[in-house]
């Protein structure tokens, strides 16, 4: 006997595996609710990023970092938060996720200078890496595999999407009002952090009622593994963003990079003696799953950095207030989750590289497109500007069309076929990828744009004196923005073509064979 539940999933009322949840509806939205809040984070900020400046007293070199240093924890301890929830119960490390993400939200709701919020984020991060691989397991060892799991994946793919664009929406909504509270303001950019304490906190109580507890597997914490990961990618990280600063040529920079490359190559050689090791190599084996995880960090590397420029470009450069810049990417929501819907219908008839391969497509062209906003580089400087209509709107759509058809596809060849106890860690991996990704394009994008901007001030200034004209302070910083940005577009499409090429070439499992589940007793030909 089968039965439709809350979320459209049809689930077996007869007989159902000791393990299985007779709620699946509810743990669906429970779950995706919490993707949904430690997603949107990654970018809910970003329109707060002129107020945070202004109220802390950041220097535009350390701004980057309060999207940064978020996505730099959330990536750098997924692995760990994966490894977590195998060895001792995805639930139980869910709840614990979240309770700390959300303590961390409060902390930065309410900090008073840079080094108060940039810890806070970092401790939003590990709350984020613990609870967003046990989600994703969860929906593994929780709805079958078919039809069910399909739906269940597409909802989680779409929260994981427009998790960014929802972020941007409800940052701009947020940072434009204030909150009176027993006779105190508390200003709008504290509201984007302070709204995730309750929610939180209520979806952590309301976890052990729609979610049971997944086996626990025995095994080791690897705990020299989540050390030299975690800090080579911050030392990486942070040698790409202090090189848009300070050059190349930098002793803090070459320092930290080398310190970053040295710890990677560590954690690699760790991997391969561990006996327990935090990220089985094994995983990597199936050619198809690394084709996925490699487009997963190839992709947001691009998305991340489009939504961190366009966010500033559409207020300091269009002046668009914050609600206006956060309803600016409401077509992205609604073009990613109807995108999403219509690939967890054809991914059952569609093999997934035409899909993902069509969606990176999209993305790159989407991205090409933002490299063409328009802006004036001679002397006397007029006030150029993009038009929202005919030169953002358009390749908005097409990005979220894309990223749609993208992730639904690319989510499912990630996690097929593991092993019961390297699901958390399946899991775990295409988040990194995710979050690595961003935080790595970002570095490296914003490395590329300061250096644009840096390359422009000299060629205007220069211009300007050799003829006398006054250039006006505004105009100025507006087009050698919009230059800046534009460069970073350009190699955000370079990412995304090569997330492209991935899949196109790597990505050869069948669509026939995603219906069918348990972990693979040989390795797929191709």
């Amino acid at each position: 006997m089968t039965n439709v539940t809350d979320a459209g999933i049809v689930a077996d009322t007869g007989t159902r595996a000791p393990n299985q949840h007779a709620n699946l509806g509810w743990a669906l939205v429970l779950i995706s609710i919490a993707q949904l809040m430690v997603v949107l984070d990654g970018t809910i900020v970003n329109i707060a990023l002129p107020y945070i400046k202004a109220d802390l007293g950041f220097s535009q070199a350390n701004l980057p970092w309060v999207v940064t240093g978020y996505a730099l924890a959330f990536g750098g301890l997924l692995l760990l938060g994966g490894r977590l929830g195998d060895l001792y119960g995805r639930r139980k490390i869910f709840v614990i996720g979240l309770s700390i993400f959300a303590v961390a939200s409060l902390l930065g709701g309410l900090a008073t200078s840079p080094a108060l919020l940039l810890s806070a984020r970092g401790l939003q991060g590990l709350g984020a890496a613990l609870a967003s691989p046990a989600a994703l397991a969860l929906i593994t060892t929780t709805f079958p595999a078919g039809p069910a799991r399909n739906r269940a994946f597409a909802v989680y793919a779409a929260m994981s999407g427009a998790g960014a664009a929802v972020g941007l929406i409800l940052g701009g909504w947020l940072t434009g009002s204030s909150l009176d509270l027993f006779g105190t303001t508390v200003d709008g950019w504290r509201l984007t952090l302070l709204i995730n304490t309750p929610i939180g906190l209520i979806a952590a109580a309301l976890a052990p009622k729609f979610l049971a507890e997944s086996e626990s597997h025995p095994g080791e914490l690897d705990v020299p593994g989540a050390l030299t990961a975690t800090f080579g990618l911050l030392g990486v990280v942070y040698g790409l963003s202090r090189a848009a600063t300070h050059g190349w040529s930098d002793v803090w920079t070459l320092s930290t990079l080398i310190a970053g490359a040295v710890l990677l190559v560590a954690f690699g050689f760790i991997e391969s003696r561990a006996k327990h090791p935090l990220l089985p190599f094994r995983v990597f084996l199936n050619r198809t799953r690394a084709a996925s995880f490699m487009a997963m960090m190839l992709l947001p590397a691009a998305m991340f950095a489009m939504f961190y420029f366009l966010s500033q470009y559409i207020q300091n450069v269009m002046g668009y207030t914050p609600l206006q810049a956060g309803l600016a990417f409401l077509p992205f929501s609604a073009g990613i989750i109807v995108a999403a819907g219509i690939s967890s219908n054809l991914v059952a008839r569609i093999d997934p590289r035409f899909l993902a391969g069509t969606g990176t497509l999209m993305a790159a062209v989407a991205l090409f497109g933002f490299s063409r906003i328009p802006f004036d580089s001679t002397v006397p400087l007029a006030n150029t500007q993009a038009s929202y209509v005919t030169d953002i709107l358009p390749f908005i759509i097409l990005m979220s069309l894309g990223m749609g058809a993208t992730f639904v596809p690319v989510t499912l060849t990630a996690v097929h076929h593991l092993r019961s106890e390297d699901s958390g860690i399946g899991s775990g991996v295409l988040n990194t990828m995710q979050q690595v990704g961003g935080a790595l394009g970002l570095a490296i994008l914003a490395t590329v744009a300061t250096h644009q901007f840096n390359s422009s001030s000299k060629e205007l200034g220069a211009a300007a004196a050799q003829s006398g004209t006054q250039l006006n302070p505004a105009t100025f910083g507006n087009q050698i923005f919009a230059a800046g940005a534009t460069d970073a577009f350009l190699i955000g499409s370079i990412m995304a073509l090569a997330a492209s090429l991935t899949i196109w070439v790597f990505l050869n499992v069948k669509h026939a064979e995603l219906a069918t589940d348990g972990p693979e007793v040989a390795p797929i030909p191709g």
